[in-house]
C-alpha cells in the first residue's frame, strides 16, 4: 500500500475539531513524518436537513455551501494546531477534506488504499474514559487497513492513577495497529 493511482498514499485520519481529534491529528502527523508520507483529515458531516425527509417535508437544495464552510472550518483549526508542531511535522502535506455522510462510513471508504486510519477515542472521563466511541469501535471492526485510536491528553491525565492501567495497555474492542 505505498500510493494509489491518484499518487502516494495518505494516512487517513477523521477530523471533527473535538480534544480527541485533534489528537488523533497530531499523531497522524508525526506517523507520517516518520513514515514520508502525507496527511488527509477527513470531516464527515450530514446535511442539517436529511432528516426532515423521513417527516415527508421538503430537502432543501444542497448548493455545497455547507460543505465547504464545514472544510474551512476544520481547515483553518487544522492550520492552528499544525503551528505548534515542529519544522518536520509542519514539513508533512496536510489535506482537509468535508464529505457528506455518516461519519463512520465516510471514513472507512476513504481508507480503502491508506496505510493507516486514525481516529479518536471518544470517552469521557470515569468510566466512559475505558469504552470507545461508535465512530472508533466502527473503524477498529470494519477498516479496510491498520487502525489507531489516539486517546486525549486530556482524558489521560484527568484518570486517577488506579485507572491509569485502563489507558496503558490496548482497547478492549479488537486489534489495534
Amino acid at each position: 500500500m505505498d500510493g494509489t493511482e491518484n499518487g502516494p498514499a495518505t494516512i487517513v485520519v477523521g477530523f471533527d475539531g473535538s480534544a480527541h481529534a485533534e489528537e488523533a491529528l497530531r499523531y497522524a502527523v508525526d506517523e507520517a513524518a516518520r513514515r514520508g508520507l502525507g496527511v488527509r483529515a477527513v470531516v464527515a458531516h450530514e446535511p442539517p436537513d436529511a432528516w426532515m425527509a423521513d417527516y415527508g417535508m421538503p430537502l432543501l437544495a444542497d448548493d455545497g455551501s455547507l460543505r465547504r464552510a464545514v472544510e474551512d472550518s476544520a481547515r483553518a483549526r487544522v492550520e492552528e494546531i499544525r503551528g505548534g508542531m515542529d519544522a518536520e511535522e509542519q514539513a508533512v502535506p496536510v489535506e482537509v477534506v468535508a464529505l457528506s455522510g455518516s461519519p463512520a462510513h465516510v471514513l472507512m471508504r476513504e481508507a480503502e488504499n491508506a496505510p493507516l486510519l486514525v481516529v479518536g477515542h471518544r470517552g469521557r472521563g470515569g468510566l466512559r474514559s475505558r469504552l470507545l466511541g461508535s465512530v472508533g469501535l466502527a473503524a477498529v471492526l470494519r477498516a479496510p487497513c491498520p487502525v489507531t485510536v489516539v486517546p486525549s491528553a486530556r482524558a489521560t491525565e484527568e484518570t486517577a492513577p488506579e485507572d491509569a492501567s485502563a489507558l496503558a495497555g490496548p482497547l478492549p474492542v479488537g486489534p489495534i495497529a
